[in-house]
């Protein structure tokens, strides 16, 4: 089995074999494709745009090339400017004690600053959604 460069095994990378079936090129496969281009056009973009996710642009992209174009995953994950972005995706990635706690630290941190807001305009309803979705947010911090 090949390895991917960050050290986990890849199926997509295997040689097909000679009868393998032949995968047909339907309009859905076309439309994920593009997509999935797209979405990583974006994505790049929010590499250098401060405020526009990167991340959850190239996670799109790669779940999009994943059912459309295997190769085209492929390709994402192997280059060298996405890499540092797509490495939580690996199986059994962990995230590191110290992105953990900035995560968390800057999550409360908009979540009070949020929270004020509504205060201060008379609307407290929303502040328990807001801690709410918080408090799902640590949890699967906490979880990683």
């Amino acid at each position: 089995m090949t390895t991917h460069p960050a050290g986990a095994t890849c199926p997509v990378l295997q040689p097909r074999a000679i009868s393998a079936p032949v995968i047909r090129a339907t309009p859905w496969r076309w439309a994920l494709a593009l997509l999935g281009i797209l979405s990583v056009a974006v994505g790049g973009i929010g590499v250098v745009v401060p405020g526009l996710p990167t991340t959850v642009f190239l996670m799109i992209g790669s779940w999009c090339f994943a059912k459309s174009c295997p190769w085209l995953e492929t390709r994402l994950i192997r280059n060298r400017f996405f890499r540092p972005f797509l490495v939580f995706m690996e199986p059994g990635a962990r995230m590191p004690l110290r992105a953990k706690i900035i995560s968390n630290a800057m999550m409360w941190l908009a979540i009070s600053a949020s929270c004020g807001v509504f205060f201060a305009r008379g609307d407290w309803v929303f502040t328990l959604p807001v801690i709410a979705a918080g408090a799902v947010g640590s949890w699967f911090i906490a979880r990683r």
